[in-house]
């Protein structure tokens, strides 16, 4: 996968809109005004993205590619580089279960907001 590819998928969903909040080379994608995805358009190889605390950890431990993501809190965000062992299948598996994460904690008039749009 690339970045590309990535931005594209995440764009994709519901409710999602893209931003530069902290600098000219950190693309958010955020799902009704909530991050749930960072791609690193400097190295042009690295997505972070929120995940379950027992599932990033397992992750973690069988591939490569994923570590703690930098400058976020590690137990809930999870980095993956493109150039590994991460294939296109698991990445966009991971970008779902950001989203969902994102989603599953969203207020009742958030949800409700959500819900409503096409």
């Amino acid at each position: 996968m690339n970045i590309e590819t990535a931005r594209e998928y995440c764009l994709s969903k519901k409710g999602t809109t893209e931003s530069f909040p902290f600098d000219d080379t950190s693309l958010v994608i955020k799902v009704m005004d909530k991050m749930f995805a960072l791609i690193d358009l400097e190295s042009a190889n690295k997505l972070s993205l929120k995940c379950d605390p027992e599932y990033a950890i397992e992750l973690r431990e069988k591939y490569n590619a994923i570590e703690g993501a930098y400058h976020f809190n590690k137990k809930y965000w999870n980095q993956v580089s493109f150039n590994s062992d991460a294939d296109d299948a698991l990445i966009k598996s991971l970008i779902d279960h950001s989203y969902e994460e994102v989603i599953k904690k969203f207020t009742r008039k958030l949800k409700q907001e959500y819900d409503s749009l096409d």
